[in-house]
């Protein structure tokens, strides 16, 4: 709010009126007004010594009024919107000597601007704008090989903004890995994505501690074993190496005795004893450490302990330790009415321990609403206890049996349960451990339950039968993670899913980018009413430039920008398209090698495209070199 009136207090100044602010939509976006003002793929003859009161006079409509955006003055700095503004005197605005603006006629026809330039403002005119930004996008496209080669050899020049390259080279596909090797020194944030062995190899390596952990501290880390066991034992922090050795079982590496052994020496050696892939041998001692932290850990690893060590620890002097002894025999042994009385705390015996016969019937019959839920998904409970449960008063009780693996699927259909269709699912884990079970598959993709079935398709691999019945399945959520996951889902159900699904987080552009997904035969969506659709005709084999062309004058944004991704876009209607209304357009475009270098080279050294323009593969892999050295310099100041 504090941004908008020292903007409508600075217009008025100017001898505005603000009528409204008006989000880009269709318009001409400022983001483009401010890049031409800058002299950034401007039509020749954009720049002006001064902007005189013709010129006002020509973008003004009839009542005096056009739009403008001024430098800085949106909430966060972000000047990309319009007001809407109206001038009622007779001569220039006073936005001349202002931060910087630019301003366009109503009917899109007339551009003006003003921006700081190295010695004094830059005044940029134009009128008859689309026209003139059409002749320029095909000037533009007719660059000639020595053009090229003496843009690029002028690159890095005046004007340049490394750091806003430090982020973003990182991010283009053709810089070798001894460029991104060097770009560890000046920014790691592009290690995220990287999943270069040799890159990550060097980042493991690194002296700073913040670039070795970066390839371990993401989303899916891309590490090997063997890097995940460099990555713990160059840690200098205890806490954080067992930390580092906890996401390695995670994402299941597989470490070495030696280093286990390395961390239960150290003194984070309670924290350790946790570590799931401890070498089972090595339990006895940690049942009889001095430390009952230790001992505690120890108890989570019952089934591995011989009977000895556990004698020994349900009769332990801390109780602690003896609680999870406990909580562990009982898992598989009945638990007495009277041991469950003296628990401290019973909630984790009633999630996850067997109890004795009369104690489970008496809960799952008289106990509290947070007792029941919590039988309910414990695998230990009884037969009787589970059928008492099936019928309990409570929705969401009810609802946690429904999904208990020990049901049969005759079961599972009698029990009434609400299940939101509309919120996100995760696979049940009992469901994942099956994946593999043919058999198993096929009985739980009849399942009357919708997240068995949904998790069923997050199978890789299915049987050809299971594979069509999922494909037909009344819920479509069933068949979008048939779509995400599974190899051997039909083309003609990946089509089905694309026309209302086109990608996730997890899953980015499926079903479009799905092995199966079919390719032949898509050119008969180039003129369908659904925009999704047509953007499928550029996959057809048969699909022409002639093709991508049409596409990219596509009124449907999306359409335009998987014009922008196509090698066959001519390099005239990339320059067109970085005047797009859309900025996912615009960003997508300033990654197309179809640009020419004069016009990526101007990008590259704009304060608002630098970052996206870096990453252009087009770029030649010396001039990243020496864009590299010109951020690595700037790093250092």
């Amino acid at each position: 709010m504090q941004h908008r009136e020292e903007l409508h207090e600075l217009l008025s100044r100017a001898g505005l009126t603000a009528v409204e602010d008006m989000r880009p939509g269709s318009l001409f976006p400022p983001e483009v007004g401010w890049r031409i003002a800058r002299g950034i793929a401007a039509p020749d003859g954009a720049a002006r010594e001064a902007l005189d009161a013709a010129w006002w006079r020509r973008l003004a409509d009839a009542d005096g009024e056009f739009l403008v955006a001024v430098l800085g003055h949106r909430i966060g700095g972000n000047d990309s919107w319009w007001t809407r503004v109206r001038y009622a005197g007779a001569g220039v605005p006073g936005l001349t000597g202002s931060p910087g603006f630019v301003a366009l006629s109503l009917d899109g026809q007339v551009l003006l601007g003003e921006v700081p330039g190295v010695d004094a403002p830059r005044a940029t005119a134009l009128d008859r704008l689309p026209e003139r930004l059409e002749e320029a996008a095909a000037a533009a496209g007719r660059e000639t090989e020595v053009e090229r080669a003496e843009v690029w050899a002028a690159v890095p020049g005046r004007h340049a903004w490394p750091l806003h390259w430090a982020e973003g080279i990182g991010s283009n596909p053709a810089a070798p890995d001894e460029l991104l090797i060097r770009l560890l020194d000046v920014a790691e944030g592009f290690l995220h994505g990287c999943d270069r062995p040799a890159v990550l190899d060097a980042a493991l390596s690194h002296p700073d501690s913040r670039v070795r952990a970066r390839p371990a501290d993401t989303f899916r880390p891309k590490l090997t074993s063997d890097q995940w066991v460099r990555l713990v034992r160059a840690e200098p922090s205890p806490s954080r190496r067992v930390l580092w050795a906890e996401h390695a079982c995670r994402w299941g590496a597989e470490l070495p005795e030696d280093l286990y052994d390395d961390l239960l020496a150290g003194p984070s050696r309670a924290l350790a004893a946790e570590l799931p892939g401890l070498p089972a041998h090595r339990l006895p001692g940690l049942a009889a450490d001095a430390d009952p932290r230790v001992r505690v850990a120890a108890c989570a690893r019952w089934e591995d302990l011989a009977a000895p060590p556990r004698e020994r620890l349900l009769a332990d002097a801390d109780a602690a330790v003896r609680t999870a002894a406990l909580l562990a025999h009982h898992a598989g042994v009945p638990m007495p009415r009277e041991v469950f009385a003296a628990l401290p705390d019973p909630r984790r015996a009633l999630q996850r321990c067997r109890l004795a016969p009369e104690l489970e019937a008496e809960l799952v019959r008289d106990g509290d609403a947070e007792a029941r839920r919590a039988l309910a998904a414990n695998p230990g409970l009884g037969a009787h206890g589970v059928a008492v449960l099936a019928e309990d008063p409570q929705d969401d009780i009810r609802s946690a049996v429904a999904l208990r693996p020990d049901l049969t699927e005759e079961q599972r259909a009698a029990v009434r349960h609400d299940f939101d269709a509309t919120l996100m699912s995760h696979t049940l884990p009992w469901v994942d451990d099956l994946h593999g079970d043919t058999d198993a598959m096929r009985r739980l993709a009849a399942s009357s339950h919708p997240l068995v079935r949904r998790s069923v398709a997050r199978a890789r691999h299915l049987p050809p039968d299971v594979v069509a019945r999922l494909a037909r399945d009344d819920d479509r959520t069933v068949r979008l993670f048939l779509a995400e996951s599974c190899d051997d889902a039909p083309a003609d159900m990946l089509l089905e899913v694309w026309r209302w699904w086109d990608g996730s987080f997890t899953h980015p552009d499926r079903p479009r980018s799905h092995p199966n997904f079919p390719r032949a035969g898509l050119l008969r969506y180039a003129d369908d009413p659904s925009g999704r659709m047509r953007r499928l005709a550029l996959d057809d084999p048969e699909s022409t430039p002639a093709d991508v062309a049409r596409l990219a004058r596509d009124p449907e944004a999306e359409v335009r920008r998987r014009a922008a991704e196509d090698p066959r876009l001519s390099q005239a209607d990339a320059v067109r398209l970085l005047n797009d209304p859309a900025a996912h357009v615009r960003g997508t475009v300033m990654r197309s090698v179809r640009l020419p270098a004069r016009v990526l080279a101007g990008l590259l050294h704009d304060r608002d495209t630098a970052g996206a323009a870096v990453t252009n593969p087009a770029i030649p892999v010396p001039v990243l070199h020496r864009i590299l050295a010109a951020a690595a310099a700037a790093a250092r100041c």
